[in-house]
């Protein structure tokens, strides 16, 4: 899940590390304060599979493959059509190979690692919530930290309107690679701290 994060940012740029890219400064902070929010997000839902699956509450392995190997063979058969097109999904598997979600929330042909068939399982609502930054200290540290790393951008306002002055940086793609990487990695330690103050203090809300 996290190598599909990458290529949504960089695309076909994955795999290259030494081409430069120039950038605004501005975008490279929203990129890295969306990494961090989505490594947030990978570390809740995750902790939730690994509840469930400690329940039993999910299928066991065997059950899991025989459900993803019937989803698609349900899909193949000629004559059937299922009309998607109102389904909610997880933000980004629209861009997963095989493009299509069937309507058990299995990708189409997808191969995928048990947590992605978890998350594309959970309803609209639930992705919501799960997404969503719990409390407004943690929401307060990846703006702080983000405007340490990159700067505020300057406005300036002319009679033509608001223009942002904000200035370009050259980057490497693994550079790029390494930055997205190590705010996944922070907002997963994020949602630990969070957890562990929220045990002691009980300051989160929802």
């Amino acid at each position: 899940m996290i190598q599909n994060h990458l290529s949504l940012i960089m695309g076909n740029k994955v795999g290259d590390i030494t081409s430069i890219a120039e950038i605004s400064k501005f975008r490279v902070g929203q990129v890295y304060a969306a990494s961090v929010m989505y490594g947030y997000f990978l570390k809740r839902v995750d902790q939730r599979f690994q509840l469930e699956k400690t329940m039993k509450v999910l299928l066991n392995e065997a059950e899991e493959e025989n459900s993803v190997q019937q989803t698609t063979m349900d899909n193949a058969r000629p004559g059937i059509e299922e009309d998607t097109s109102q389904g909610m999904s997880h933000p980004e598997v629209s861009t997963w190979p095989g493009g299509d979600v069937s309507p058990g929330g299995y990708g189409y042909g997808i191969k995928a690692t048990r947590l992605r068939n978890y998350v594309m399982s959970l309803d609209g609502d639930t992705l919501q919530r799960y997404a969503t930054i719990r409390s407004k200290e943690a929401i307060s540290i990846i703006e702080k930290h983000t405007e340490a790393l990159f700067g505020r951008p300057e406005i300036v306002v002319t009679p033509e309107g608001s223009v942002s002055k904000d200035e370009n940086v050259k980057i490497s793609f693994g550079g790029l690679k390494k930055l997205v990487l190590e705010a996944v990695t922070f907002g997963s330690f994020l949602w630990d701290v969070e957890s562990y103050v929220d045990s002691r203090y009980h300051f989160v809300l929802n």
